[in-house]
């Protein structure tokens, strides 16, 4: 079978190697020139399955409303006269009971630990490197209020089988001893010692070569415009490419554009619930070996992860709903310097900060789209938010396990099923 994969992200080009994988032949279309250089590019980095609390959860609305007024917020609602935006709001509110967000831990924690053993079998078979590290992930807390906050769904998460251990400031600087300079400060942490970072760019780049040696077809430069469609089939995906307008046609299509994914599905009568989360990350040098971190380290106070890169460090975090604008907003940028050298002041270069900023695709309730469309032959594998590297590779394993019309081997509520 021939099958069309929109999308060159991290999501895309793992659901191309699956697909390949299962001996299907594949063309992957994207507009960038490249794989992985939209949401992909500068990611925070982690394999994540302990960040598994969605941002709807019962204390979010007040926060969000504290926030408001606050520029350098770690989520910042920006309203505009934009439709989307507001139905986007008010599913994100019907989420934010205590049984929908326990609910919605189950499903990304559940995909989570699936995708986690199935980027660990990518890596071994396309022999691949990108900057990984096998250390764990720390979550550290300097308000005891948030850190009494993320005691239940710890909780929740190892009932599970994530292993998020509960601990104390002084396990939390043995484990990693660049938080030295804030021990005092911290009032507690969880580790998941399974958990891994990487460098979402370089894996991602680096299977899309693997894929091309497979067979994959990459067609770069190539922009989705829409679709031919009869009844309840996909009959072609109409395309722009250096000026010229052409119809591509195939068996099957997988809808992976990230947050464009809506625009284009809308297209065709479909509405996903996907509005775009601008979130914003630092690239800096090391500068100082001992007094930079090697464990993956999340604050969650200020909504900030860090990762080890080899020689960089890199800081990703904070979200921002304000439309499909991709500007850097100086003052988000300078927030995230100033709390990363507050935490760990020798340990980059905080004044030589590379920014970047990239609209990553937020469902309401942070569970993304996977599985059938309303079209027979159109499949979603989009909506994954902020853990689209977390979740990249169980989602491409649980979408090619649907197309070729097996059960996924693991438990979640996939779109169409």
């Amino acid at each position: 079978m021939h099958i069309l994969v929109m999308g060159a992200g991290v999501v895309g080009v793992t659901t191309a190697w699956y697909l390949r994988k299962a001996g299907h032949d594949v063309t992957v279309v994207d507009r960038q020139a490249l794989a992985g250089v939209e949401t992909s590019y500068a990611n925070g980095g982690q394999i994540s399955v302990s960040h598994a609390e969605p941002w709807a959860n019962p204390s979010a609305p007040l926060k969000v409303l504290k926030w408001l007024a606050r520029p350098d917020a770690p989520l910042l609602f920006k309203p505009r006269l934009d439709p989307y935006q507001w139905r986007w709001a008010l599913a994100f509110l019907k989420e934010c009971t205590t049984a929908r967000s326990a609910h919605n831990i189950r499903q990304m924690v559940n995909l989570g630990t699936y995708s986690r053993s199935c980027l660990q079998a990518v890596r071994k078979d396309a022999g691949i490197e990108y900057d990984h590290l096998e250390k764990g992930i720390l979550h550290f807390y300097t308000n005891p209020a948030e850190f009494e906050a993320a005691l239940e769904p710890a909780r929740i998460m190892r009932e599970l089988g994530c292993d998020r251990q509960v601990i104390d400031r002084n396990r939390a600087v043995e484990l990693e001893p660049a938080l030295a300079p804030v021990r005092d400060r911290i009032a507690g942490g969880t580790y998941t010692p399974e958990d891994e970072s990487g460098d979402a760019r370089r894996f991602t780049q680096n299977l899309a070569a693997r894929c091309a040696e497979a067979g994959v077809e990459f067609r770069y430069g190539t922009e989705v415009l829409g679709f031919d469609h009869a009844r309840d089939r996909i009959l072609g995906v109409n395309i722009l490419k250096d000026g010229h307008h052409e119809t591509l046609r195939a068996d099957s299509y997988v809808l992976s554009l990230g947050s464009f994914s809506a625009i284009l599905a809308r297209k065709l009568g479909i509405f996903l619930n996907i509005y775009p989360a601008k979130g914003y990350s630092i690239t800096v040098p090391v500068k100082d070996e001992a007094a930079a971190f090697k464990v993956s380290l999340t604050d969650d106070e200020y909504k900030l992860v860090f990762s080890r890169l080899g020689d960089r460090i890199r800081v990703a975090g904070t979200a921002e709903l304000n439309g499909y604008s991709r500007e850097l907003n100086p003052t988000r940028c300078r927030a995230i310097v100033r709390r990363s050298a507050e935490i760990m002041p020798d340990a980059a270069r905080w004044d030589e900060a590379e920014f970047w900023t990239g609209l990553r695709p937020a469902t309401p309730s942070n569970v993304p789209y996977i599985g059938k469309s309303h079209y027979g032959n159109l499949f979603l594998n989009t909506g994954h938010g902020t853990l689209g590297w977390t979740h990249s590779c169980g989602s491409a394993a649980a979408i090619t396990d649907i197309i070729c019309g097996r059960r996924p081997e693991v438990d979640f509520a996939f779109s169409g099923l």
